[in-house]
C-alpha cells in the first residue's frame, strides 16, 4: 500500500483529500499543527483506521519534518498546510509569511534531502488563483504574471516561486497547481458559503461585502481533490495545473442560489436578509482562470454543478450542527480585516 504525506490534514480540503485517498486505498499520515481553521471533527469517523495516521507538528520543525518522511518514506506528499483567509492577512500578515513562505522552504528543504536517497517521491504543492490578482477579462493562464493583491496572496505567490526554483536548481520532483475558490463540506465558516449556511440556519443576516458584485470562479471540493490525485499519478514534474471549473458568479447570485436551495429544506428566519458591509481593503473584483492545460494534458474535468454542490454543501452542514460547537464564536461571528 502506497503512503502519503498530507500536511494540514484537518483543515477543509486536507480533511476532503485525505478522504479520497483512503477511499482509493492509499496510506495516509496526516500532519497539521491544529490552528483555529483545523477541526477532527473533519476526520472523527476514520481516525481508528488502520491505513491512517495523525501527527501533531508544524512544517516548520524540520528536526520532526525529517523523522516522519524518514519513517514513513510517502511516494506523494500534498501540502495544504497553509494560512488561506484573506481578511486575518489584513490584520496579521505575520502568520502568513512564517507557514506559507518560511514553512515551505523547511519543506523544501526536507524534502530535498530525502529525495536524495528516495527518487520517485513526489511533491505537489496546492496554491490559488489569489496569486494572479484581479482578472477583468478574460482567465488567467499557467504562463501569466503573478500580481498578488493582499499578503494571502503575496505569501502563496512566494512559496509558488520557492518551489518553482527547487525544481530549477535541484531538480525537485514537484509540481504546483493553482485552484480557484472551493466550497463543500468541512470548510470553517469565516468563509463566503459556510458562514451564509450557518447564519441561515440561526436566523441571522447573510453579510455581502460591498455592492455584492465581485465575481469569483467556485468548484467543489470533490473535484478539486480529484484534481490534486490525477495530477499526482500525471502530471509533469516542474508543471504549473490551473484547476477550475471555468464557471464565475458574483456573491449576490451565490446568496440567492443558496437561500432557494435552503427554503426548499427548512424554514427560514425573519432576521435571513442580505446585509450590506464595508469591504474589505484591496478586494479583487474578479478571479477567473483557464484550466485547458489539466483538461487536454491530463483527460481531468469537473463533474459538479454549481447547485448540486451547494445543496451537497448545505445537506453536510445541516446534519453536522455539532461541527460548530466545536469552534470557537468569535471565529465564526466577528469581522475582521478592516484596516484601523
Amino acid at each position: 500500500m502506497q503512503k502519503i504525506l498530507v500536511t494540514g490534514g484537518l483543515g477543509f480540503i486536507g480533511s476532503n483529500l485525505i478522504r479520497m485517498l483512503l477511499n482509493r486505498n492509499y496510506y495516509v499520515i496526516n500532519i497539521d499543527k491544529v490552528t483555529y481553521a483545523s477541526n477532527f471533527y473533519n476526520l472523527k469517523d476514520i481516525s481508528n483506521f488502520k491505513n491512517y495516521k495523525f501527527i501533531k507538528t508544524d512544517i516548520r520543525n524540520k528536526r520532526k519534518l525529517k523523522k516522519i518522511l524518514n519513517d514513513f518514506k510517502p511516494i506523494c506528499i500534498f501540502n495544504l498546510a497553509a494560512e488561506t483567509h484573506v481578511d486575518r492577512s489584513i490584520d496579521g500578515p505575520k502568520n502568513f509569511i512564517e507557514t506559507n513562505i518560511i514553512g515551505t522552504f523547511n519543506l523544501l528543504e526536507c524534502f530535498k534531502e530525502f529525495s536524495i536517497k528516495f527518487k520517485n517521491s513526489k511533491l505537489i504543492h496546492i496554491s490559488t488563483d489569489e496569486v494572479f490578482g484581479d482578472v477583468l477579462t478574460g482567465r488567467s493562464k499557467e504562463t501569466d504574471p503573478y500580481v498578488p493583491s493582499s499578503p494571502y496572496a503575496a505569501s502563496k505567490a512566494s512559496s509558488d516561486h520557492l518551489v518553482y526554483s527547487y525544481v530549477r536548481t535541484y531538480n525537485l520532483k514537484a509540481i504546483i497547481t493553482n485552484c480557484s475558490n472551493n466550497y463543500g463540506p468541512r470548510q470553517h465558516p469565516e468563509k463566503l458559503i459556510p458562514k451564509l449556511i450557518y447564519n441561515a440556519i440561526n436566523n441571522k443576516p447573510l453579510p455581502i461585502y460591498g455592492k455584492g458584485k465581485n465575481s469569483r470562479e467556485w468548484i467543489y471540493v470533490d473535484d478539486h481533490c480529484d484534481a490534486l490525485i490525477k495530477i499526482f499519478k500525471k502530471g509533469k514534474i516542474g508543471h504549473f495545473y490551473n484547476i477550475g471549473s471555468n464557471f464565475n458568479i458574483n456573491n449576490i447570485k451565490v446568496i440567492k442560489i443558496l437561500l432557494s436551495i435552503i427554503k426548499k429544506k427548512i424554514k427560514i428566519g425573519k432576521k435571513v436578509k442580505i446585509k450590506f458591509v464595508k469591504d474589505r481593503p484591496g478586494h479583487d473584483l474578479r478571479y477567473a482562470i483557464d484550466s485547458d492545460k489539466i483538461k487536454k494534458d491530463l483527460g481531468w474535468k469537473p463533474k459538479t454543478s454549481f447547485i448540486k454542490g451547494i445543496e451537497n454543501t448545505f445537506d453536510w452542514y445541516f446534519k453536522n450542527k455539532s461541527y460548530y460547537s466545536l469552534l470557537k464564536k468569535k471565529d465564526i461571528i466577528n469581522r475582521v480585516g478592516l484596516k484601523k
